[in-house]
């Protein structure tokens, strides 16, 4: 668990997949809440932005909730893709939201109707393993509110 907190290879991660001709101008470990409002969810995953792109990649395995317990996503059920670069120019709403002790709420509605909800919290794990977090979630939640999104 503390290698998802290592902001060397998260770097290394979101690198890798940013399309050519882009630099990825920041990236931070966040928590997906919901995926096509379909599902709850909750696993870890990078989430990086480029000047045209936002990139979600997992880096743990997915677990969907059930008003009772966790489901781990064995069969990997769900055809929606996590790990991958949404052009930001195909961003059609997107709702930052405060959440509970300094975390945001990020509900982003591509122009298709895909739907993803991500949870950036206030700090990046323990252990000081991503020193530039905050610095870089501010740049991530800058970046989307440029979008027209709207900030509560």
């Amino acid at each position: 668990m503390a290698g998802i907190f290592d902001e060397k290879n998260m770097i290394q991660v979101l690198e890798n997949c940013i399309p050519e001709g882009e630099a990825l101008l920041a990236g931070i470990h966040g928590i997906t809440l919901q995926i096509n409002k379909k599902k709850t969810s909750k696993f870890g995953v990078y989430v990086g932005i480029t000047a045209q792109y936002l990139l979600v990649v997992e880096c743990e395995e997915r677990e969907y909730l059930n008003k009772f317990y966790r489901v781990p996503d064995i069969r990997k059920t769900v055809a929606e893709e996590v790990g991958t670069c949404f052009l930001l120019a195909d961003i059609r709403s997107c709702l930052i939201k405060n959440a509970i002790m300094g975390a945001v709420n990020c509900s982003i509605t591509l122009k298709d109707g895909s739907f993803l909800k991500l949870l950036f919290p206030k700090r990046g794990g323990i252990g000081g393993g991503m020193p530039h977090h905050t610095e870089y979630r501010e740049k991530i939640i800058t970046r989307l509110e440029r979008l027209s999104c709207s900030y509560q």
